[in-house]
């Protein structure tokens, strides 16, 4: 039961935290913004500012990943906001909260650029505890 829960959690904490990454014209403080996919591709979202950081709202999301959205009482996973006020630390790092629709929970996660296309994403069912982490890769720079 306990992976049954962490699976989705995962998936969602890691997408939600796949925020970071530059594009050429980009400060620093806007590096977040752009499109970016979860390994499995099966949801894709658009990272914007939001009051002092940046908030990530679903754009795309294939048929499965729907579902599972359904199952856990999440209607309509595209356009959701599923992470709010991430921000970055001292260290580049940066960290927020996500909402998981699978799990109809919110959690802390975060993200660490490795490159410009691609961040080492991370999140934890609680504090530093069962936590796993994947790499996300950009789709595109910033919608509209």
């Amino acid at each position: 039961m306990q992976m049954k829960l962490f699976r989705p959690l995962l998936a969602l904490t890691v997408l939600a935290a796949a925020i970071a990454g530059p594009a050429a014209a980009q400060t620093a403080d806007q590096a977040i913004f752009g499109v970016w996919r979860n390994p499995k591709n099966s949801v894709h979202v658009d990272v914007r500012p939001c009051a002092a950081g940046a908030c990530g709202v679903v754009v795309w999301a294939n048929a499965d990943a729907q579902a599972d959205a359904r199952k856990g009482g999440t209607e309509n996973l595209i356009g959701l906001q599923l992470f709010r006020n991430f921000n970055q630390q001292a260290n580049g790092r940066w960290r927020g909260k996500v909402f998981v629709p699978d799990l109809n929970a919110t959690f802390s996660g975060s993200a660490e650029l490795i490159d410009r296309d691609h961040l080492r994403a991370r999140g934890c069912l609680f504090a530093n505890v069962l936590c796993k982490a994947q790499v996300w890769v950009r789709v595109a720079p910033p919608l509209g």
